[in-house]
């Protein structure tokens, strides 16, 4: 599994102390240092089956600043994967790409359902 998060953002931090509690193998990945490409994102937007809106970081400061509340509905899919592609700030945090979904953003009980099958870490 992936999981792609931002080290400052407190959920992110939940969201790992959790994935480590429970013991499972994952990649960690900067999502500021190593942004998603649009190409993920799409990838990752039809796995979820959510709408590419919810993987907006809604109440991060560029969005507002961007005013992307009032223009999202108005750009086309190509133009708000490139803006998610820009910048990993406007990505919303934390992400789990599982084998079958991607989970988009920190739901404990959401993460415990989707994560069953997943792989766990092996003992040393």
């Amino acid at each position: 599994m992936l999981f792609l998060e931002y080290p400052k953002c407190s959920t992110c931090r939940k969201a790992k102390k959790w994935l480590d509690e429970k013991g499972f193998a994952y990649t960690d990945r900067h999502i500021i240092d190593e942004n998603p490409t649009a190409e993920e994102i799409r990838a990752w937007q039809a796995k979820s089956g959510l709408p590419l809106r919810r993987f907006f970081n809604t109440s991060g400061q560029i969005y507002r600043e961007l005013g992307l509340k009032e223009k999202l509905d108005a750009m086309s899919e190509a133009e708000q994967l490139a803006l998610l592609a820009e910048n990993g700030k406007l990505v919303k945090r934390p992400l789990l790409v599982l084998e079958d979904t991607v989970l988009v953003g920190f739901k404990e009980d959401e993460w415990s359902e989707k994560t069953q099958s997943a792989k766990k870490k092996q003992p040393v």
